[in-house]
């Protein structure tokens, strides 16, 4: 297994554009960050990447950005966090049988990691993945981490074709909820609701609560 690695530099392009970053932005995490939340968790939520000024500032996934506004005030909605906003690494906010990492845990680029270092990060969301209880959940934001997670898996993308609230049975037990992500961009053009976001979650815990 590989845990994940803060020091990680496995990624010329990414790690390059982290040293330029801290120097402009000194007092920026800008590191690997780590996934955050309950090690037991039955329900992993999936991302990107760190934002600019969220995530690779604060050093905690969907914390200090847009992105993460509805992702917290919903994760607080449906019982699996003590707090809806997440403002700051000591902000006190914990998650409950829930947990969120990333499908890359650097910062890259205009947000757009390519596909090599998608694929050599995945080493970390295998661990992840294989970490998790029998019949967990994991809520996918956006294509690339659906990609991301059937890949960490060995599974074939054709069957599990992404589509915004899919659910997908997977053959380890596992099920996965497709979610457009929470992007500031994809919540102003209306792309994706609030109401749209709750009901993803709300199928999470619906299927948690039957276990």
């Amino acid at each position: 297994m590989t845990s994940f690695d803060p020091d990680c530099r496995r990624c010329p392009r990414l790690s390059s554009f982290l040293d330029q970053v801290k120097v402009e932005y000194p007092d920026y995490y800008a590191r690997p960050v780590p996934p955050f939340g309950d090690t037991a968790a039955r329900l992993l939520v999936v991302g990107l990447a760190p934002g600019m000024h969220g995530a690779n500032a604060s050093g905690r996934p969907f914390t200090g950005d847009d992105a993460g506004v509805l992702l917290y005030e919903t994760l607080h909605q449906f019982g699996f966090c003590n707090k809806p906003e997440s403002v700051s690494v000591n902000d006190g906010l914990e998650l409950t049988d829930c947990r969120i990492t990333n499908a890359v845990k650097c910062l890259p680029p205009q947000n757009r990691p390519v596909a090599s270092e998608i694929n050599t990060c995945n080493r970390y969301l295998v661990e992840e993945l294989n970490a998790l209880p029998q019949s967990a959940v994991i809520v996918a934001l956006g294509v690339v981490a659906h990609h991301a997670v059937l890949k960490a898996l060995g599974l074939k993308r054709k069957p599990y074709r992404f589509t915004h609230a899919a659910c997908h049975r997977l053959a380890n037990g596992l099920r996965l909820i497709d979610s457009y992500h929470c992007s500031r961009y994809n919540t102003q053009t209306r792309r994706l609701t609030p109401e749209m976001f709750h009901a993803v979650f709300a199928r999470a815990r619906n299927l948690l609560n039957a276990l």
